[in-house]
């Protein structure tokens, strides 16, 4: 064991024969919550040197009597002058990211642990993340600690349920600006630079602290009586930044949740910071929300769900404020109990403050419709994740957290009513203000507001993977319903699955066209819900299970709806019920019942009169994936003319919006394969032809560019290379890095792959940019040879990357193949790594079970009509 002892091990939560564990084990977390509290952190660094930041901790805290060693966590590369209530304390026996405190060298009561240390600043891989300017060469940091990479950056106690106030000392660069947690209290002219000094927080969670430094510009807002809020953004984007627009989003979401939730914003200050290369679309940190640079600046014209986009992760980070910030998780097996419920929030800030923009149909379509697609398969977990160690926490994230578990809150409120669910989220955050929490306390004020036991519900939607499946039996007699009975069961039989019955309470949509609709509520009692009210009535055109959406749950329509369905759904009114049914009949295509041609003729069929901008965006999308994905290209050859010449009616019709428009064009550059589309691209490339009027811009220019470099186009180098000398912005650079990488040359690939893992200064962002292009669907055939190798480097990605990239990465690579061949190399790699880490097989089995689904439906043995064609 080296320089450990027993006692050493078991204050970290080991074995005296386990050795060190990396990262930080549960047992650790557990045993130092039980031996110290009242953690205040004073931090001094200094960004003046290059590659690496010096810095100075000091860290008080209190420790119960008789409770041994003391582990610290630190995976920085320089650890010096340790003193542990200033007795020294040598450094050499840090191990593998940790150092023992001796309980010799503590007291009961009081401690004060000082040091010096050093951290690296780099492109990724580090707690501080360098950005260099391609435009006018300046240079940017910020940190990104989740969901443990605090110790990365400086000596702490890196779990969330220890939590302290912070109290930040920064040196920067003379010019620099820097913000951090806590708010400005002044600054100083120092040698070589300028030293900030900011007021202390709140106690907050170690992987919420942040700073950023360098020569941002900024836009202040301060409405009398209210608190300012800052922006920060590149100087070179000043222009480019709709500052009063954003500022105003994050204002608007700040007053709302206050008074909904009757608990003021909880922290000292606001500033928001437009991040370069951010690799998340946002990161809540208390009092400095970072937010993605490129999905926060309009490059041209934004539609409507690029708008609604913006917004909601807006409300997103700031909900954080109070489900995340405010009150915490104990730990990242929670981790759905802030994320969930900042999605959920999102969404009804969304309907309060944008009631024209549909957002239950934005839930259902962006939240709702991942969560099924994921919790269906395989590789599916419940929404609470054990989890041994934080060194595997970023695998927890994914979209049971962030999809799955704000549409179980959905049905949570719609179960226990309104005024008992605001009731007991008041509870909950005033209970537990700027402390930790668990999922069985916020259940347990919900159902004590509410007067309604949440046991099962916790049972069976907390604690147990997957998803119902729910049919429709009608049953009918002389023109009238005689009954009426919905029935449950699992999806799929997964393996340990305890089974039971969900417990759901629905609307029932009975649809008639010579009569108004009845709509009646059903509750289900083990696995049926009969639906009182039903008998006797007319017998309905059709019948939807899931009206407003507040169940969760596989709806899938009878046979009856479907026909129905496919003849009508353009003459329903209303967009979220209009979005169900087309949603319910894509279902079916994935339940291989409806053939993938009938669904882009019915798509065909409807798609004029479509005026929503989200339906017809996410109906296009499926009908893409029907066209490239599902069909052979045998079978798809002879519906592209009517899928090109229906995108060109609506790209040219002058009645519709620009959204809608935009839409069909975006459609038509990623579906584009004939000579007369492929030659409309060209057209808009070269200036001959405008859209809405106008000539096209950055990034319909490169998306165009992509398109052509990826089916092969004989001119495309050549207009690669001119767009790279036209293209004269400060994503230049990136933009032609991400298309380069769908060229369909092996050995371009080959170069791709090697950069991805062995060049430190290509930034993770741009990666995880390009790998859609690097697997574009059209060159399966030259990218299976890298599946296998992508799959082997699973494991260091995990180490290395950060939380979203290794879920982009077994998506594109599995998602870019389409045939059996692809998916006998991921099972043949699945049989070989047996002891592969099981939050990375879940989710290579996520989209294996994906692949899977591809693959049997191109070989099914659909009838096809001439009609379909």
């Amino acid at each position: 064991m080296g320089l450990w002892t027993a006692a050493q091990a078991r204050a970290a939560g080991l074995s005296a024969d386990s050795g060190i564990a990396r990262g930080i084990s549960l047992d650790l977390a557990r045993q130092r919550v039980r031996q110290i509290s009242g953690v205040h952190y004073d931090l001094s660094l200094d960004l003046t040197a290059t590659d690496s930041a010096a810095g100075t901790v000091v860290i008080r805290f209190d420790r119960a009597r008789n409770s041994g060693d003391l582990v610290l966590d630190f995976r920085g590369p320089t650890l010096a002058d340790l003193t542990v209530n200033g007795r020294p304390l040598p450094a050499e026996g840090r191990k593998d990211g940790h150092l023992v405190l001796p309980a010799a060298l503590l007291k009961t009561g009081a401690n004060v642990v000082a040091a010096r240390f050093a951290t690296p600043i780099a492109a990724s891989g580090a707690a501080i993340i360098r950005y260099h300017d391609d435009k006018d060469g300046q240079t940017y940091l910020y940190t990104l600690l989740v969901p443990s990479d605090a110790n990365l950056l400086f000596p702490c106690f890196d779990q969330p349920d220890l939590k302290a106030p912070f109290r930040w000392t920064i040196t920067a660069p003379s010019g620099w600006t820097v913000i951090a947690n806590g708010p400005l209290n002044g600054q100083q002219p120092v040698t070589g630079g300028t030293r900030c000094r900011f007021a202390e927080t709140e106690p907050i969670s170690t992987y919420l602290a942040a700073f950023a430094a360098g020569p941002w510009t900024r836009w202040t807002s301060t409405p009398p009586g209210e608190r300012p809020i800052n922006l920060y953004a590149r100087a070179s984007r000043r222009a480019e930044v709709d500052a009063e627009a954003q500022i105003a989003t994050n204002r608007a979401a700040v007053r709302w949740l206050a008074d909904w939730f009757g608990i003021p914003f909880p922290f000292a200050k606001l500033d928001l910071l437009l991040a370069p290369a951010f690799p998340f679309g946002g990161m809540e940190h208390v009092g400095a929300v970072f937010y993605n640079e490129d999905r926060f600046i309009f490059r041209e014209p934004p539609t409507l769900p690029q708008r609604v986009g913006r917004d909601a992760t807006i409300y997103h980070e700031i909900s954080h404020q109070w489900f995340g910030d405010d009150v915490t998780m104990c730990w990242f097996d929670d981790l759905w109990l802030k994320e969930g419920f900042s999605t959920y929030m999102a969404a009804r800030i969304q309907a309060e403050l944008q009631p024209d923009s549909n957002a239950w149909t934005t839930f259902l379509l962006s939240t709702k419709t991942p969560a099924y697609r994921a919790d269906a398969t395989s590789g599916t977990q419940a929404l609470w994740q054990p989890l041994d160690n934080l060194d595997a926490a970023k695998s927890n994230y994914g979209p049971i957290v962030y999809n799955k578990a704000p549409a179980v809150i959905k049905q949570l409120a719609f179960l226990v009513g309104e005024a008992g669910f605001r009731r007991g989220l008041h509870r909950f955050l005033t209970d537990h203000a700027y402390g930790n929490a668990t999922w069985q306390d916020l259940l347990g004020a919900v159902g004590g507001a509410s007067g309604i036991d949440l046991t099962t519900f916790g049972k069976q939607y907390v604690l147990r993977a997957g998803l119902p499946r729910v049919e429709t039996q009608l049953r009918i007699a002389g023109g009238k319903i005689t009954s009426l009975t919905l029935f449950q069961q699992p999806v799929r039989a997964l393996p340990g699955d305890a089974g039971g019955a969900w417990p759901m309470k629905v609307r029932v949509r009975l649809g008639y066209h010579t009569r108004p609709d009845v709509v009646l509520d059903a509750a289900f009692d083990g696995k049926t819900a009969t639906v009182a009210g039903a008998a006797g009535l007319p017998v309905p055109d059709y019948v939807w299970p899931n009206d407003d959406d507040q169940g969760y749950g596989l709806f899938l329509p009878d046979d009856r709806t479907i026909a129905w369905i496919v003849a009508h759904v353009g003459t329903v009114k209303d967009p979220l019920l209009r979005a169900m049914l087309w949603s319910a009949v894509w279902d079916t295509v994935r339940d291989v019942r409806f053939a993938p041609t009938r669904y882009i003729a019915m798509l065909l069929d409807h798609l004029p009169a479509e005026s929503d901008e989200q339906i017809s965006r996410i109906i296009l999308s499926r009908g893409a994936a029907a066209l490239d994905v599902y069909l052979p290209d045998d079978a798809s050859a002879p519906l592209r003319p009517r899928w090109e010449q229906a995108l060109f009616a609506r790209i040219d019709d002058a009645t519709l919006g620009y959204g809608l428009r935009k839409d069909a064009l975006d459609r038509l550059i990623a579906t584009a394969r004939t000579p007369l589309a492929l030659g409309r691209l060209r057209d808009l490339l070269a200036g001959r032809t405008t859209f809405v009027g106008a000539a096209i811009r950055q990034p319909t220019r490169w998306a165009i560019v992509r398109r052509l470099i990826a089916i092969g186009a004989p001119d495309a180098t050549a207009l690669y290379a001119t767009e790279q000398h036209l293209d004269q912005s400060s994503e230049a650079v990136k933009d032609a890095f991400v298309a380069r990488a769908g060229t369909p040359d092996r050995a371009v690939k080959a170069a791709y792959f090697s950069r991805y893992f062995d060049d430190a200064t290509l930034n993770e962002a741009w990666a995880s940019e390009s790998l859609g292009a690097f697997n574009a669907i059209e060159q399966a055939g030259i990218t299976l040879p890298f599946l296998r190798p992508a799959l082997d480097r699973l494991e260091w990605i995990r180490q290395n990357r950060r939380i979203f990239f290794l879920p982009a990465w077994i998506d594109a690579f599995i998602g870019g193949q389409r045939d059996a061949a692809a998916l006998d190399v991921v099972d043949r790699f699945l049989d070989a790594q047996p002891t592969l880490p099981l939050d990375v097989r879940r989710k290579v089995l996520t989209a294996r079970d994906e692949l899977a689904l591809t693959v049997r439906i191109r070989t099914a043995a659909f009838t096809v009509s001439a009609a379909d064609i």
